[in-house]
């Protein structure tokens, strides 16, 4: 849902959810060699594809379509754009360059034929395990889209505004090339401080620089929004206007959830998007000072609901590409190459069945931090909704490396 500039904060980023598993908890879900040598989170040698629980199951022509759209966006880039992966993983898979063999072969299989993908995918790539140093333990969680009820113009319900990025965020440089961008400030002075936070913006730090998008309800409809870094939002016209991440303001985020399990006031094992916003519902006299403790904030632009050919999917993640359910997923740039393809086995946050997917690392998240970590991206509606909010799941993830198919 951004441009690689430090896009997705659309994850849920909720209380334990991207913060902490515990070790024991992490090493039980891992399943894995414990053994295994690792560069950067990536497993040196490559595993057959046999090896990758529900790899024969998964209908592989499924995830195509969100290949195809990663391989258009990575053809268009110049040779040497950096994708990020750490140093293994950016040998083969770093820079656009990397990939204008196996896109081009991608162009020739068939949509629909699951044979034919599996076929492909076996030829141009090889799976790597993504781990942590000590087992291959992951740790899964998941986003949407929301709708959300907002107004052009502020009155009577509406008085919470949407804001677009500031002109005065200054961006440094990130510390490794291949790494997040990440150090956000303002320059005040001849020079730069820490930008406002969310209990200054919502005093009004910003209110006389014009930035309004949208303006919605409440402070809790914003802060669920900017949990997702994307949504629809519909007015009362019945206009229906599409928002994504555009930046963020580079303070720490404190989840609320964490703070909510530490003061007694929800279990960590009840923990989830659903359960945060019924607190802050249940305590309007309070939920504005909660809000408040997290000073991370999003700042949003408005984008088209169509793109190029076709309505979008999805909003546009940090690959440019608009998200497929249940095929993209938010990954760690310092580990995994944007554009990269990503098996992903954990298990379904609503039926609790294994979950045994190919997904496309196409969305980055400043929370999502570590190797076999990924946030996937449900799409939108109640049912999109209910799963992402539910989604905290261990299990294991191999990223597909391209490598020259054998003659």
């Amino acid at each position: 849902m951004r441009p690689p500039d430090g896009r997705t904060q659309r994850l849920v980023r909720l209380g334990c959810r991207a913060a902490a598993v515990t070790l024991s908890l992490a090493l039980a879900l891992g399943g894995c060699d414990a053994n295994i040598a690792l560069v950067d989170g990536v497993a040196t040698e490559a595993v057959p594809f046999a090896e990758l629980p529900g790899w024969s199951a998964d209908h592989l022509a499924e995830a195509l379509p969100a290949l195809r759209r990663g391989c258009a966006r990575l053809t268009t880039l110049p040779a040497d754009q950096r994708l990020g992966g750490g140093s293994l993983a950016a040998a083969s898979a770093g820079q656009a360059a990397e990939w204008t063999q196996p896109c081009a072969a991608l162009a020739h299989v068939p949509d629909g034929d699951d044979a034919a993908a599996r076929h492909y995918l076996e030829a141009w790539f090889t799976p790597h395990q993504l781990g942590d140093g000590i087992k291959a333990a992951g740790l899964f969680t998941g986003y949407y889209e929301p709708l959300v009820a907002g107004a052009t113009a502020r009155g009577g319900l509406y008085q919470v505004p949407l804001l677009a990025r500031p002109d005065d965020l200054v961006r440094l440089p990130p510390v490794r090339p291949n790494g997040r961008p990440v150090v956000l400030r303002r320059l005040a002075d001849g020079r730069t401080v820490p930008y406002y936070t969310r209990a200054q913006i919502a005093a009004g730090a910003l209110d006389d620089r014009d930035l309004e998008i949208v303006w919605l309800k409440s402070r809790t409809d914003l802060f669920f929004l900017q949990l997702q870094g994307s949504g629809r939002i519909v007015t009362p016209s019945g206009v229906t206007l599409r928002v994504t991440y555009d930046g963020q303001n580079g303070q720490p985020y404190v989840p609320v959830g964490r703070l909510l399990t530490e003061r007694g006031q929800l279990a960590a094992d009840d923990v989830s998007m659903q359960s945060i916003r019924a607190w802050l519902a249940a305590h309007p006299a309070q939920a504005d000072a909660l809000l408040d403790e997290n000073p991370d904030y999003v700042f949003f632009r408005q984008v088209p609901q169509d793109a190029g050919a076709g309505a979008m999917v999805g909003p546009p993640g940090a690959l440019g590409v608009a998200l497929t359910p249940g095929r993209s997923v938010a990954v760690d740039r310092t580990v995994v190459p944007l554009g990269a393809p990503v098996f992903i086995a954990t298990d379904d946050p609503l039926t609790h069945a294994p979950w045994r997917r190919l997904t496309v690392a196409q969305d980055l998240g400043t929370d999502i931090n570590g190797a076999a970590r990924a946030d996937i991206f449900y799409g939108s509606g109640a049912t999109a909704e209910a799963a992402a909010g539910r989604m905290h799941a261990g299990g294991s993830a191999w990223v597909l490396l391209p490598r020259q198919p054998a003659a």
